[in-house]
């Protein structure tokens, strides 16, 4: 095993997907059976875990006084300590406390691991490497799901056990990964500061355009499938393993689909097909067409990562760090607001949020067909104006 930073940023994400991802499908089990929550509990619990996403900016002070390869092992590290004791504290004080603290672990990795992901890996390299990233991902959350069905269903564990397991497994390898990598150099010393610069407002546009659609995805797909189509746990389950599944396959590919084709083209395949996808939540009827729906909205969203490649190609390789920070609040802002505001809507007309849906997905057309061929700084977005405009320079 080579110590390279590649090989640091693969072995973090296998860690926080497998450990997240047992937490995550645990929880609507485990708060029910063990803490009785209502309804109004849990969407108090799932407010609760987006706010450190919302607050992901503050990453950047604490960049003052640790190294971003250090900070992104802490965070993960308190992403498996919260995990480890969240079956220690089956009441609702103490597992809206235990998910605070698991979400600032979770929320933090994340904005650094997208900072160091755009700063240790080359531009001509950096779309198959997401997808390989993506496979990692996938490749640990079926390990995950595999020790529930093992230790749950076989050896009959219970959650406490579970919890605690997996949270101090990762753990352990997060100690191991601490030792084992020495400190790696930046090629460019980070802006400790916020920044919002004009020049990266199609990108901010592109992010909360992004997370506003992902909200509905995450909130309102998988309820319909259970509240209009009747889908047992085990039926979601089995939809999320081959999701999963088609990941670990196809997520390398798309990468290099990316690197091949372009961000403009590649955004341009994602948001068409979204419309037509969430135009087809609205109207379907058929339970297998609906499960068909949700393993192509999955892939789809796969194609996100041109939106970070974009990012890199057109950024001042200081402002990295900063920006992931500020682009992590941004695209939480509609994570906030987005699932209790649809969530009313639904109660009136389930078609309508997905048409709502549809409504971002074309928005975020109109801004990817604004992405340049080539994208580069100086040269971030394009219009008829500004084509325009160069032709005249030229001219003259």
């Amino acid at each position: 095993m080579q110590r390279t930073p590649q090989t640091l940023l693969l072995f973090m994400t296998f860690v926080m997907s497998l450990v997240f991802s047992v937490w995550q499908v645990l929880l609507n089990n485990f708060v029910i059976d063990q803490a009785q929550f209502t309804g109004a509990q849990i969407g108090i619990l799932q407010s609760l875990r987006e706010i450190p996403g919302f607050l992901a900016f503050t990453a950047i002070f604490v960049l003052l006084l640790l190294k971003e390869q250090k900070f992104a092992l802490i965070s993960l590290a308190l992403l498996c300590i919260g995990v480890a004791i969240t079956g220690v504290f089956p009441q609702v004080i103490g597992l809206y406390l235990t998910t605070i603290l698991m979400s600032v672990g979770f929320h933090y990795y994340e904005t650094i691991n997208q900072s160091l992901t755009l700063q240790w890996v080359d531009k001509a390299q950096t779309a198959p490497f997401m997808g390989k990233l993506l496979a990692w991902k996938s490749a640990a959350a079926l390990s995950g799901y595999a020790s529930i069905w093992l230790l749950m269903g076989y050896f009959e564990l219970d959650y406490i056990w579970m919890y605690g397991l997996i949270g101090c497994l990762g753990l352990v390898m997060v100690i191991l990964m601490a030792g084992y990598f020495p400190q790696f150099e930046q090629k460019q010393p980070q802006h400790k500061k916020i920044i919002l610069r004009k020049n990266y407002w199609l990108y901010y546009l592109l992010t909360f355009l992004s997370g506003a659609r992902r909200q509905i995805f995450m909130v309102f797909a998988g309820f319909m499938m259970v509240e209009k189509f009747g889908y047992t746990v085990t039926e979601i389950t089995s939809l999320f393993l081959i999701n999963y599944l088609i990941n670990l396959f196809f997520a390398p590919t798309i990468g290099r689909i990316i690197s091949r084709i372009g961000e403009r083209r590649t955004l341009t395949i994602e948001y068409v097909g979204l419309m037509l996808v969430f135009t087809s939540y609205a109207l379907v009827e058929q339970a297998e067409l609906a499960a068909a729906l949700y393993v192509i909205d999955h892939l789809l969203f796969a194609m996100a990562i041109a939106i970070k490649t974009y990012f890199q190609k057109i950024a001042d390789p200081k402002d990295v760090a900063a920006t992931m920070s500020v682009s992590f609040t941004i695209n939480h802002i509609a994570a906030v607001v987005i699932p209790a505001l649809l969530g009313l809507l639904w109660l009136y007309s389930p078609q309508a949020v997905f048409m709502i849906g549809t409504g971002f997905a074309f928005c975020s057309l109109i801004c990817a067909r604004l992405i340049p061929m080539e994208p580069q700084p100086g040269n971030e977005f394009t219009t008829e104006w500004k084509n325009t405009t160069s032709l005249e320079n030229k001219a003259q």
